[in-house]
Formats: C-alpha cells, sequence, structure tokens
C-alpha cells in the first residue's frame, strides 16, 4: 500500500490548483497552500486535488478489466518502445533523476510498466507521477503501485510547478498541450500514444457494425499535436495476439469502444468469440514546442 512518502518525496513539485501557490505537508495528513487551501491524503498514500468532482465511464469494474489486460501482456511491446524512447531522448547527464508524469494514467499499469521495463535496462533513478481524473483509478494504482505518485486531478488544472517534468507520457488519452508545455523543463519530451486504423478492429467492426462507425483516423489527432509540439520521431506499432474468453470479456468492458456500442452486439461478440486482436498504435514524440494550444 502507497504511503505519504511518496508525496512527500515529491513536495517540491505540486502548486495549489485553486491559486499556483506553494504547497506544505502537515501532519502527514493533507498538503495546504500558503493561502490555507487543504486537500486531505487519502489512507492508501494518494492526494485528491481536483476540485470539482465528476462522474466519469471509468468505474471500479471497468478498471479493473483494463489491469487485467494490461497484466497479461497485451500492451507489453508498447511499454517496452516507451522505455526505450524515454532513455534515448530523456536521460542526459546534466540531471540525476527522470521525472516522468503520465497524464491520464487510468489505474496506474501502463506507466509502473514503463517504469519497471526502464529499470530493467538501466540504473538511471526515476521518479514517476500519475495524474487521473477518476478517482477509482488512483485508488487502485495507488494500491497496486505503492512506488509512484499518484494524485486525483484535472488536465484543466494540474497541480505541479513549471518545468517540473523531463517526460510527459499521454497515452490513449485526451491532451492538454497548453498544459504539457508548462510541465516540461526546457529540454523535455512529451510522447503521444494514439489508436492507429486497425486497433481493435476486431472489436470495433463487431460492435460498430452498419453504424458507419467501423472505421476510425487518427490523422486529426496527430495534426493538432503537431500544431503545439515538433515531432522529432513517429513509430508505428502493430501486432496481433490470440484472446480467450476470459480476457475477451475484460477486454469488451476496459475499451471506450463498449461504450456506444449496441447491447445486442456486445452479447453477440462474447457468445461468438474473437480468436485474435489487433494492436495498432502511433507513437508520436515531440520536442521543442511551438505556439500556444489545449
Amino acid at each position: 500500500m502507497m504511503t505519504t512518502t511518496q508525496v512527500k518525496e515529491n513536495l517540491n513539485l505540486f502548486r495549489c490548483p485553486l491559486c499556483g501557490g506553494k504547497m506544505r505537508m502537515v501532519a502527514e495528513r493533507s498538503i495546504v497552500c500558503v493561502k490555507n487551501h487543504c486537500f486531505d491524503l487519502a489512507k492508501r498514500g494518494y492526494v485528491n486535488l481536483h476540485t470539482n468532482p465528476v462522474k466519469t465511464e471509468y468505474d471500479k469494474e471497468m478498471l479493473k478489466s483494463r489491469s487485467i489486460i494490461i497484466r497479461s501482456g497485451l500492451y507489453e511491446p508498447l511499454t517496452d518502445k516507451l522505455a526505450g524512447l524515454i532513455l534515448d531522448h530523456a536521460c542526459g547527464p546534466h540531471t540525476e533523476v527522470t521525472r516522468i508524469l503520465d497524464a491520464g494514467c487510468g489505474e496506474g499499469s501502463h506507466l509502473a510498466r514503463v517504469i519497471q521495463s526502464m529499470k530493467g535496462r538501466s540504473d538511471r533513478r526515476v521518479s514517476g507521477v500519475g495524474i487521473d481524473i477518476s478517482k477509482e483509478g488512483i485508488r487502485i494504482a495507488s494500491k497496486e503501485y505503492p512506488g509512484i505518485t499518484w494524485c486525483v486531478a484535472d488536465l484543466a488544472r494540474v497541480p505541479f510547478k513549471d518545468d517540473s517534468f523531463d517526460v510527459v507520457l499521454n497515452i490513449l488519452s485526451p491532451a492538454n498541450y497548453t498544459e504539457f508545455k508548462r510541465l516540461l523543463a526546457g529540454d523535455g519530451i512529451l510522447i503521444k500514444v494514439v489508436p492507429g486504423s486497425e486497433y481493435l478492429i476486431e472489436l470495433r467492426e463487431f460492435l460498430y457494425r452498419s453504424t458507419g462507425k467501423e472505421k476510425y483516423s487518427n490523422e486529426r489527432v496527430i495534426a493538432h499535436f503537431e500544431e503545439n509540439f515538433n515531432t522529432a520521431g513517429t513509430w508505428d506499432i502493430m501486432y496481433s495476439l490470440p484472446v480467450d474468453k476470459h480476457n475477451l470479456e475484460h477486454l469488451i468492458r476496459m475499451t471506450p469502444l463498449s461504450w456506444g456500442a449496441a447491447e445486442k452486439n456486445i452479447t453477440e461478440a462474447l457468445k461468438k468469440g474473437i480468436d485474435s486482436i489487433t494492436v495498432d498504435l502511433t507513437v508520436i514524440l515531440g520536442k521543442e514546442t511551438r505556439g500556444r494550444g489545449s
């Protein structure tokens, strides 16, 4: 279980999401800013810095399914690739620790596996921070991965100081480029992962049959990235893996594709089954910023 240690070690990075003021820890139970805006630490050690709680589609069952699928190794080629990119592009000799922010971390599995992969290849010190708007996701993350700092927070008001991170990860999640620019150190990098046209295509064709939504293009997402960051590299990752009935159920439950699908299509997919699933992802690395965006 996560303790307050992780928050304490990274306290110098925090700023108040309401006023932007410096923060301090009080009795290891809360963090308070200079204007006395107070945010309590949960028993599991994470901190909730989201000032306007919202209901999301990311409920406990969905997040558990996501954790099961990631633990099954479905995204291992991706997290290994991300670890390699960070080691190659953001681990220079000028700093002792590489600070990584996962913006939109869900239940934390991707960030945890990236850090694990990095530590398996290098003795470089890594400090990981994960934020998500889903309180349930952060609860799970703090329980499963206690060596990382976890926060409930909104991308519109990320509760960290300017120039705090060497790397921002944005994996299959909405972006806020204005905040990413503010958060990255001068030579920091943004790594964004977006679905390719064949991503989970077997599910998409099943769930959106005859709706006109069977096809997907990431062109607009990539164009928006390029409006805000200079692209230093792009990598396509594509592979297929077998999927059994048990994992298929969790796969359907974890993907937002199921949110807009007809219930009869979900039932039919589970009944008929899918033998394999395609993972098709585009990884974009941005370094030098240009312009302003959101």
